[in-house]
């Protein structure tokens, strides 16, 4: 990785992070289903002109189901799960959690390939699950009720990311700004239907601030950040790419704390740094491998 992909990471990372925050704005009036919709529906209609701006060949019928399997894995589902998540815990707490990411990607390749799992991977798979474990299980409050269940979705998050991670290492080369309007074009068809079955929480207390949450989700957060994030996979390659886990949880936790006045508990301290050690046992991640000077 150059000094320039290096930066495109951070910032990234710091627009990833910011998601949690507005998605805890927005999910308590929205609910998840509205919220996500809003999220992806807007991502796609800011890459539509991306694409038409830049004269760009989307192939749907030639790479709609690669666009499906993206879609659904890397936006709809993980998306639905924040989104639901958010109606109950804190952008620190599931900003740890996806960095959970790397982890899950680690394992769910190794079992799709057949290959064993170093001592060292299976430590770091260990360390990341004991991090939410300690997270969870000294913060009384997250083991009631919906709390424990907004955990447990929240988990299928970096499953799902895991799960994609893997497939496009054997999938096709596809143009990114390509990749991300359809994926984003898939992922909102694929909600729209539970539109019509799941109304928002409450309709009156959506105002400017929870309106401009889901537009800033939509196009910055999502829009924007997967066109650096396509980029960085065409330049980096995955495995460098999913670095940006390892920032997230900074700025997710920073956001929460000066946005919405977070406390940080010092078991969530703890169980972070678990999960971002056990990430960087588990891809083996080093500042000298990965970041080099360029010309």
């Amino acid at each position: 990785m150059g000094l320039k992909s290096a930066y495109y990471l951070i910032l990234l990372a710091a627009i990833w992070g910011a998601s949690f925050l507005f998605m805890r704005i927005g999910a308590p009036s929205l609910g998840g289903v509205w919220l996500i919709e809003g999220r992806v529906g807007f991502a796609a209609l800011f890459l539509f002109f991306v694409v038409l701006f830049l004269k760009k060949q989307i192939n749907l019928k030639e790479n709609g189901k690669h666009y499906a399997v993206i879609g659904i894995l890397s936006a709809a589902i993980p998306f639905l799960c924040y989104g639901y998540a958010a109606q109950y815990l804190t952008a620190s707490l599931m900003s740890v959690v996806n960095a959970l990411t790397p982890i899950f990607g680690t394992a769910i390749s190794a079992l799709y390939f057949r290959t064993s799992l170093e001592a060292g991977k299976v430590i770091g798979l260990f360390l990341g699950l004991l991090g939410v474990a300690v997270i969870v299980g000294l913060d009384p409050e997250l083991l009631e009720g919906n709390n424990l269940f907004a955990v447990l979705v929240v988990l299928c998050a970096p499953i799902c990311y895991g799960i994609v991670s893997t497939y496009t290492q054997t999938a096709k080369k596809v143009d990114p700004i390509a990749n991300a309007y359809g994926s984003m074009f898939m992922a909102t068809l694929f909600i729209t239907p539970l539109l019509f079955f799941i109304p928002p929480n409450s309709v009156a207390d959506i105002d400017w601030v929870v309106m401009a949450s889901v537009l800033t989700l939509g196009i910055i957060c999502t829009g924007v950040a997967f066109l650096i994030f396509y980029k960085l996979l065409n330049d980096i390659g995955m495995p460098s790419t999913l670095t940006v886990t390892f920032l997230i949880p900074i700025f997710g936790v920073l956001w929460g704390v000066i946005f919405l006045d977070e406390i940080v508990g010092w078991h969530t301290l703890i169980g972070a740094i678990l999960v971002i050690a056990g990430t960087i046992k588990t891809t083996g991640f080093t500042l000298r491998t990965v970041i080099k000077p360029t010309n």
